[in-house]
């Protein structure tokens, strides 16, 4: 039998029957040219799920007739990046931190590398622009506790301060004055201030002339009679105004009182020593490396 066909008033179609609401659905079929670009597509998919890995499976996927895998182009694309710098890698592992500086192509080199080495390694303590926070230095400065030295930086960073595991550490103990009963608190109270007045903070100047002697007696020794500090000691100068943890009468009475020792650990053994070379030499660059010492 012949069906009546129904045409669209306004727009001449023909209608599929259909009608919701007294909506009418037009027969329009999709273009051609849209359906062979679908059907290429689907083909397409096909080929694509059967050469790479895709379908999933109890315990991976199908690995696809093709061998690819991400994890294997990534491994791929770092093996060539470690072959184009192996040249450099090489040169700085048989160098000398002091002879990687005089170098400018190795120095660049060592810089970049030790800028990233840097991002993942320290930046958890010394910050991203390695400005420090207290208890941690600051690495832009030029205050060094072990001494700024690019040799003298690599050194700590190869065996860390008090770190115990590594019996070539950076190691110092100041006495802890108030808890061990060493001094008394008026003692303490005059030392602190003036500890305090020799970077010019304020300070009660009664009880910093009283601290003088006490200083003399019993800091002396190590921060020395200036009190400008001891690199080999890893005693700080107390003449710059650059405080690890505070430089406030209250803040230096506390360390005086029950001292904080920081710890950084030692990186020999964690990473190789090309890239802690390339650590030192960022490490120098950033703007307080000293000059070594002739």
């Amino acid at each position: 039998m012949a069906r009546n066909i129904e045409k669209d008033e306004v727009s001449g179609t023909e209608t599929t029957g259909h009608e919701w609401d007294g909506i009418k659905e037009l027969n329009t079929p999709l273009p051609r040219w849209w359906l062979w670009t679908f059907y290429g597509c689907v083909i397409w998919a096909i080929g694509y799920t059967v050469y790479y890995p895709a379908w999933p499976l109890i315990n991976g996927a199908t690995p696809g007739i093709g061998g690819y895998t991400s994890r294997g182009a990534l491994v791929e694309s770092v093996n060539v990046a470690k072959e184009a710098q192996k040249g450099q890698l090489d040169k700085i592992a048989a160098a000398s931190v002091d002879d990687i500086l005089k170098d400018d192509q190795m120095r660049d080199f060592a810089r970049a590398g030790g800028a990233a080495a840097f991002k993942v390694n320290c930046v958890q303590c010394h910050g991203s622009g390695a400005a420090g926070s207290p208890g941690y230095p600051n690495l832009n400065d030029d205050d060094w506790l072990w001494g700024g030295t690019v040799d003298q930086i690599y050194t700590t960073l190869q065996h860390g301060i008090r770190y115990t595991q590594d019996g070539d550490t950076r190691d110092s103990q100041m006495p802890a004055f108030g808890a061990d009963g060493i001094l008394e608190p008026a003692q303490i109270s005059e030392v602190a201030n003036y500890v305090v007045s020799l970077s010019g903070g304020q300070a009660d100047a009664a009880k910093a002339e009283a601290g003088k002697q006490v200083f003399a007696d019993n800091c002396a020794a190590c921060h020395g009679d200036d009190g400008k500090g001891n690199k080999d000691l890893g005693a700080p100068n107390l003449t710059d105004g650059i405080w690890l943890y505070g430089g406030s009468v209250d803040a230096v009475t506390a360390q005086i009182n029950k001292p904080r020792h920081g710890v950084m650990p030692a990186w020999s053994g964690r990473l190789d020593p090309t890239t802690i070379k390339e650590l030192a030499v960022y490490v120098y660059s950033l703007g307080g490396g000293q000059a070594a010492t002739q």
